[in-house]
């Protein structure tokens, strides 16, 4: 598909998902002013550890944290995908934060009921549905915000929010002057980007175009790593596409042995790196090493580079050209990028079979 049409992309994009990437920099703005107004009566005296528990497009503002908190932070995060909770878990110098989009994910009110059984200091990060009304009824902290849109869409609320309960408790240093130098970047990128910019001078689109009929892989150390995991999660989500994601320099240990076979594959793969100056001097050492020895051996290679004038930029501009990328990758194949109809499918057989 010609993916500067823009009358047949809007007729594809039948729900706008393009509007909502459009306008993910002001949804990280607007999310930080709410996360100063919302309510925070306890402290961060004697928290030791943080898990946030979040599936899907909840759980990569975790990721996202995560790797924040590891940078400038004074208390490791912990993103908890699954039921329950760890069994470590069972002081209260563990802050639980259960985030969950619509407030319904079943993996995170396991996980939310857990932490009030063991007594655990909790805070719901969610825009309605069973969270908030447990929440409520228990008279427990709830971050409650406004957004309709599908989970992955809401990155700006499920990234800051949690981020701005953190720094509210003295657990990382005030971000809001990198954050706004952030957005600044973001912006200043997003002019390339748009879809009244031509493939010739978009390189979105044309990441996006040489995805089609192959699969991906995405890498990233560091501060990228939950970023390369975004990326997969949207070609998947939005692309309807498969994609892998992996973590250097862990993929240095084993996933570079295996590009002998089978040989008559090799083709059909587009391995992207994400790279970052920021990152850790002998990562970017091992990403630029590493792409040469994958492209000797016959796979197709590419790379990002993230822009912007600090850590917190160099996240939201790679995350940002993930996002637009994978949208046009969806244009490329004429599918309709907002629609999940297998997990929407799954999650109505698990419903039928109860809990």
């Amino acid at each position: 598909m010609n993916l500067d049409d823009l009358p047949r992309l809007k007729e594809i994009d039948s729900a706008e998902m393009l509007g909502f990437i459009d306008r993910l920099p002001d949804q990280l703005e607007s999310a930080w002013q709410a996360a100063s107004k919302f309510p925070l009566e306890m402290t961060g005296d004697g928290i030791r550890h943080i898990v946030l528990a979040g599936m899907g497009g909840s759980g990569i503002g975790g990721a996202l944290l995560a790797a924040y908190a590891d940078r400038i932070g004074t208390a490791p995060v912990t993103v908890w995908r699954n039921y329950g909770l760890p069994a470590w878990a069972r002081n209260r110098d563990t802050l639980v934060i259960a985030a969950s989009h619509s407030g319904d994910t079943e993996e995170t009110l396991s996980a939310y009921s857990e932490a009030r059984g063991r007594g655990l200091p909790v805070l719901a990060i969610t825009s309605g549905g069973q969270l908030a009304a447990e929440a409520q009824a228990a008279s427990l902290p709830l971050w409650q915000f406004a957004f309709r849109a599908q989970p992955r869409a809401a990155v700006g609320f499920l990234f800051l929010l949690p981020m701005a309960c953190v720094a509210r408790l003295g657990l990382m240093p005030d971000p809001s002057a990198e954050l706004a130098a952030g957005l600044t970047a973001m912006r200043a990128q997003q002019a390339h980007l748009r879809a009244d910019i031509p493939a010739v001078h978009n390189p979105a689109k044309r990441m996006g175009g040489q995805w089609m009929g192959r699969w991906v892989a995405v890498y990233g150390s560091d501060h990228l790593a939950p970023v390369a995991r975004r990326w997969k999660t949207q070609i998947a989500e939005i692309g309807k596409a498969w994609a892998q994601y992996e973590e250097l320099p862990e993929l240095d240990h084993n996933t570079i042995a295996g590009t002998l076979q089978p040989e008559d594959l090799t083709g059909r793969y587009m391995l992207i790196f994400l790279r970052s100056t920021l990152a850790h001097e002998r990562n970017e050492l091992r990403s630029r090493h590493t792409r040469e020895l994958f492209m000797v051996q016959g796979f197709n290679t590419d790379e990002f580079q993230a822009g912007g004038p600090n850590l917190l930029a160099h996240m939201l501009t790679a995350l940002h050209f993930g996002d637009y990328s994978a949208f046009y990758l969806a244009m490329a194949y004429g599918i309709d990028p907002t629609p999940v109809a297998p997990i929407a499918e799954l999650k109505s057989r698990l419903a039928d079979a109860g809990r």
